[in-house]
């Protein structure tokens, strides 16, 4: 027995938790032939804490989705678009 994953709401779970502005980030969602893509709006203030040292934060947030989307049989990509 597998849940579902609601990976747009823990894309965007994370992100506002990390930003200053959480009211300026925006999750958008795009599915086309088993592939999803979230595109992540922040405040400019915020791009750096969302993006983290080295890519660090971003590259986690990319593994958390991806195994998510795994689960449902998705590939999934997450980008920063500011």
């Amino acid at each position: 027995m597998t849940e579902e994953v609601d990976i747009h709401e823990l894309v965007r779970y994370i992100v506002t938790a990390l930003v200053d502005n959480p009211d300026d980030v925006s999750v958008d969602e795009r599915e086309s032939e088993g592939q999803v893509a979230y595109e992540i709006t922040v405040n400019d203030e915020d791009i750096g804490k969302v993006i983290g040292r080295q890519g660090r934060i971003i590259k986690a947030i990319r593994i958390l989705a991806r195994a998510g989307g795994m689960m449902d049989g998705k590939q999934v990509y997450v980008d920063i678009l500011g």
